[in-house]
């Protein structure tokens, strides 16, 4: 079939899960993206994100089916990921979870709520397993866990990897102003299918949407090797620290009830930064390449939400669960609209 005889759908917001719906449907059907901001300098929050794919360690704060969904959208990510005409950094060897002595209640508690998934298990560490699947944390910690089922990528090149794979596509970008849905429509042009992945853009269109705060640095250091993601247990703020290539890493903890889209704070970039020298004290040495702030998009029941009316399909509230759901849940959104 040739682009213009493909039903003609348009894509209203390019984050993530526009991002994915896109690469879902590029191949059988005729895609416009609408996008506030420059597509080149995108300022989603899934820019910020870790990019864990963590069912196991979220089951903790999240529905077990949920936690379930979770486990399988990681086997669609290489899916995925083999759309695009780069690589992008991909990985499943687990999560690994530490806590200082004085934080035992912390890391059984945790141990405690995490929900059973079939098939996979939590296994308790001490020193020399912690030491033997993280060389570098060697000695440091004497108590942990391990989640063998856990994986990460690289959200950075994922972003910029399905931008470039997409214009090769034909996709056609209308970028730099906001994009008005109504009547079916988009900016009044007409499309076979319209979906709304804006996030809280769409908080006008969406009662009960809310913004969360997330605050993460992202760190070069050089001084650091880790081979998966650490979680460090704390009563205050429980740290997640993600390597990603070339001795770069995301570290972040925060998680606030706010509408604030401001710059990050001093406190949590302190909090930050002090709990990540006290897992490894590499990161000591290491450049701040950016502190940044971000707004996840939510509901009350921290869900999230497809709704198709007419013509429209709505993607939202995937709350602290984007890369671990987006496309399980862009897949479901599909199917509800029957494309």
């Amino acid at each position: 079939m040739s682009q213009t005889n493909k039903p003609r759908v348009a894509i209203v917001g390019f984050g993530l899960t526009g991002r994915v719906a896109a690469l879902m449907l590029a191949e059988q059907y005729q895609l416009s993206v609408f996008e506030r901001d420059l597509v080149a300098t995108p300022a989603s929050v899934g820019t910020l994100a870790a990019a864990m794919l963590a069912p196991m360690a979220e089951s903790v704060i999240c529905e077990q089916d949920l936690a379930e969904q979770g486990l399988h959208a990681m086997t669609l990510w290489p899916e995925l990921l083999a759309k695009l005409d780069a690589p992008v950094f991909f990985q499943q060897q687990g999560t690994v979870i530490v806590a200082h002595q004085q934080d035992r209640g912390d890391l059984l508690s945790f141990q405690r709520r995490l929900k059973p998934l079939a098939g996979h298990q939590v296994q308790s560490l001490d020193g020399r397993g912690i030491g033997s699947l993280e060389p570098e944390l060697a000695g440091r910690f004497h108590q942990g866990l391990y989640l063998p089922c856990e994986g990460q990528l690289d959200n950075l090149a994922f972003f910029a990897a399905s931008l470039s794979t997409l214009k090769n596509r034909g996709v056609r970008f209308h970028e730099g102003a906001a994009a008005h849905i109504a009547h079916g429509r988009v900016n009044g042009e007409a499309f076979d299918w319209i979906i709304d992945c804006r996030g809280l853009d769409a908080k006008d269109d969406c009662p009960g949407l809310r913004g969360v705060r997330g605050e993460v640095a992202r760190i070069y250091a050089p001084e650091v090797s880790l081979q998966r993601p650490v979680r460090l247990m704390h009563p205050r703020y429980p740290l997640y620290i993600a390597p990603k290539p070339n001795h770069e890493f995301v570290i972040g903890a925060t998680e606030i009830e706010s509408q604030d889209r401001g710059d990050i704070t001093v406190r949590s970039t302190l909090e930050l930064l002090s709990a990540a020298y006290t897992v490894h004290s590499g990161f000591a040495e290491g450049r701040v390449m950016s502190l940044r702030a971000g707004l996840r998009p939510a509901y009350k029941d921290n869900r999230p939400h497809i709704s198709v009316t007419d013509n429209v399909i709505r993607i939202n509230g995937l709350y602290r669960h984007g890369f671990l759901l987006a496309p399980m849940v862009v897949q479901q959104a599909l199917q509800q609209g029957v494309l």
